[in-house]
């Protein structure tokens, strides 16, 4: 009962902001409200506070105790849903599938999947010794298994 209140609400406070979306929502066992964000743009802290409230301020603690967490997807999270790939075009990506694993800058994304670029030194066709050659990968989203984003400092 508390999980459809809080979807319902939750959606309403998603509709307001069409740059928000939902990647991950759990009520557990004790009334442990847990929801992941993330954005077109990126999610704010002022984001997570207005969905934080919106959630909140419509629910009545004298009928059901409950604690409310509000999150963004991290920066090193899998990323879980197409339109998370969107905000990192251009960024390096790792991305396993059930078959092999690549590394690549996302260049583009389709209506089924990803475009992976990278270089890559291999021997040369005739003589002797290496050339860098440019690679490119479609990988659709039903293939990936984990993506995340390739963070350097």
């Amino acid at each position: 009962m508390l999980k459809d209140k809080v979807s319902v609400l939750l959606q309403e406070a998603l509709v307001e902001d069409g740059s928000l979306f939902l990647v991950d929502f759990s009520v557990g066992g004790d009334n442990r409200i847990h929801v992941v964000l993330d954005g077109d743009a990126g999610v704010t802290l002022q984001d997570c506070m207005k969905i934080s409230r919106a959630i909140e301020h419509n629910l009545d603690r004298d009928e059901e105790d409950f604690s409310l967490e509000v999150t963004s997807a991290g920066a090193a999270t899998p990323m879980l849903l197409p339109r998370q790939y969107n905000k990192n075009i251009g960024r390096k990506l790792a991305v396993r599938t059930e078959t092999d694993s690549f590394e690549g800058n996302l260049t583009s994304i389709t209506g089924t999947g990803i475009v992976l670029e990278w270089k890559a030194r291999e021997p040369k066709p005739i003589g002797k010794g290496k050339v860098t050659v440019q690679k490119k990968q479609e990988i659709s989203f039903s293939e990936i298994k984990e993506a995340k984003v390739i963070l350097k400092f």
